[in-house]
């Protein structure tokens, strides 16, 4: 293994053990090594793939437009051709791949998987128009969210899979008595990878669960086929050809790891997961489409992380300002378009006890919703910030939600300082009651104040609906540490990450790569948890054989 990216897998095998902060590679981009001149090839590199062809050495398929990839930003179509190949052909690739890399050492593996990371973060800015104009994230956040926070997440899987088969001891002698005699056994031990890994990925933040997914599957031997949304397929086909250029320069087949391109009117996924070589799916999207897989899938094990309903419970703080200003900036990011958006405001009907005084359920919703403005309405603010709206179809259903309650926001578009035809919006909060409007995941820059007869009502509520209906993330403001201690009770019997009476410059949604797990399992919005041990173990097998030990043969 090379000598660097030995010290990087030893660093993240132990940041996953102490879960202290640790980054592989620095968040800011005027600290990436190639300076100004990778800024400007990044730009050139993107610029020069719009309306062409994107080319994959050897890779299976004959190439075509994705018609759905429309920049956020421009409205424009990228019109970028892709290698569009059927299951049966990316199949046949990985399976002629396969050999090679399954015999391989878990250190080659894993070296080949860290080189693939550095690869990636060399060409970050590459990926961050390619992210901008597909997802819709900000420059930083693409840079970041979407590069080298995701390239963590990759790393800690290639750190957790490295662990898991450490763990495996490859040889034993083995004796015991039988009777009056003795016999000893030499045993060796194989890790056998599963199989052929199929990785679905989702439309505003792809990499997040891509990296993981990717160098897991990888670590652990097994070839990937990557499915990427057919709205953001750029930043994904970057990725794939940064492991194949790694793996064909180290002499392994290309073909482990391959591009499926498919559109919205002609879907290939379920196509890929009920192939009969389909052992591993990863998938990342929809409730509805996640309880397919979880459901069909098999004989190949599934890891999913879908929706949910994330839950802010507003009791009482000593200056509620503050508090505001968190709740009203993780609104914002990135427009609400991420899994950790908190959705569910909780508020007693009584209002909200600060140390001035008792604020009332109406005025905390006008404080918010001022909170919101403050950010929502300052066009280079709000650019940084709110960023764009990928999907036409979070605007049809701000549309819709309007009428279902009272609106204490409406949301509005920002100009967008640098893209004038961007499709942006501010959020709408809405005040209601009625489970039948808040009580399922409305994705996108929507939230819902919601009052409850008081705070044990609130917490009960919001954990009843994490637990039967999903939910990532979960948030608690109270100066009453017994309350706070109840709601961490309360939510982690749901599944669901509790963050407690945290205000400042990080957002409530911001998960940390080594440290958070990413994801519970426990509840409807996924059976995965990102990236604990079951994520990587269940995809390798250990297999056995033995003999009598040399001393004992005849």
């Amino acid at each position: 293994m090379n000598a660097e990216r030995s010290v990087r897998l030893a660093r993240a095998v132990e940041a996953r053990s102490t879960r202290e902060s640790w980054n592989a590679y620095p968040d800011a981009p005027s600290r990436h090594p190639g300076g100004e001149a990778a800024r400007e090839a990044g730009r050139k590199a993107h610029e020069s793939r719009l309306g062409g062809r994107f080319d994959l050495p050897e890779h299976p398929g004959s190439h075509a437009v994705a018609p759905g990839e429309v920049s956020p930003y421009t409205g424009e179509p990228l019109g970028v051709a892709y290698p569009v190949a059927s299951a049966g052909e990316v199949y046949r690739a990985a399976l002629a791949a396969w050999p090679a890399w399954r015999g391989a050492t878990p250190e080659t593996r894993a070296d080949l998987c860290l080189a693939a990371c550095d690869r990636i973060y060399e060409r970050s800015f590459e990926f961050v128009p390619a992210t901008m104009h597909t997802a819709g994230q900000s420059a930083a956040m693409s840079f970041t969210g979407s590069g080298t926070n995701a390239l963590d997440r990759g790393i800690e899987a290639i750190a957790a899979a490295w662990s898991a088969m450490e763990r495996v001891t490859p040889h034993a002698t083995w004796t015991r008595g039988f009777g009056t005699s003795e016999l000893s056994l030499d045993k060796r031990y194989r890790i056998v990878p599963r199989g052929v890994a199929v990785v679905v990925t989702c439309a505003s933040f792809p990499a997040w669960n891509a990296y993981p997914a990717i160098f897991a599957n990888l670590a652990t031997g097994n070839p990937v086929i990557v499915k990427p949304h057919p709205t953001a397929v750029l930043p994904m086909a970057l990725a794939v050809a940064a492991c194949r250029e790694v793996l064909a320069g180290a002499g392994f087949d290309p073909g482990l790891v391959t591009l499926a391109v498919d559109t919205v009117e002609a879907p290939i996924a379920k196509e890929l997961i009920g192939h009969p070589a389909c052992r591993i799916v990863d998938f990342t999207g929809s409730a509805a489409f996640g309880a397919w897989v979880e459901a069909n899938a098999f004989p190949a094990i599934s890891y999913t992380e879908t929706s949910g309903l994330n839950a802010v419970v507003l009791d009482s703080a000593d200056d509620l300002a503050p508090v505001l200003r968190a709740v009203a900036g993780s609104l914002c990011l990135f427009s609400a378009q991420m899994c950790t958006s908190p959705q569910n405001i909780f508020v007693p009907r009584a209002g909200v006890r600060t140390s001035s005084g008792t604020v009332s359920f109406e005025e905390v919703g006008e404080a918010l919703a001022e909170a919101v403005r403050q950010i929502s309405t300052v066009p280079r603010r709000a650019a940084s910030v709110l960023a764009a709206i990928q999907s036409p179809a979070t605007l049809a259903l701000l549309d819709e939600l309007r009428g279902r309650g009272g609106v204490l926001l409406d949301a509005a578009p920002y100009e967008h300082p640098e893209f004038p035809a961007a499709r942006t919006s501010g959020p709408l909060l809405l005040a209601t009651e009625d489970p039948a409007v808040y009580g399922e995941e409305r994705f996108g820059p929507v939230a819902f104040l919601v009052p409850a007869e008081d705070r044990e009502a609130a917490l009960r509520t919001a954990s009843a609906d994490a637990r039967d209906k999903g939910a990532i993330t979960a948030f608690c403001y109270s100066v009453d540490e017994d309350f706070v201690d109840r709601a961490e009770d309360a939510f982690a019997l749901a599944g669901a990450a509790l963050t407690s009476n945290l205000t400042g410059p990080m957002p409530l949604n911001f998960s940390a790569a080594y440290s958070d797990y990413h994801v519970s399992g426990l509840n409807p919005a996924g059976n995965a948890s990102l990236t604990d041990d079951a994520f990587v173990s269940g995809r390798f097998r250990v297999t056995q054989s033995r003999r009598p030990a040399v001393s004992h043969r005849r």
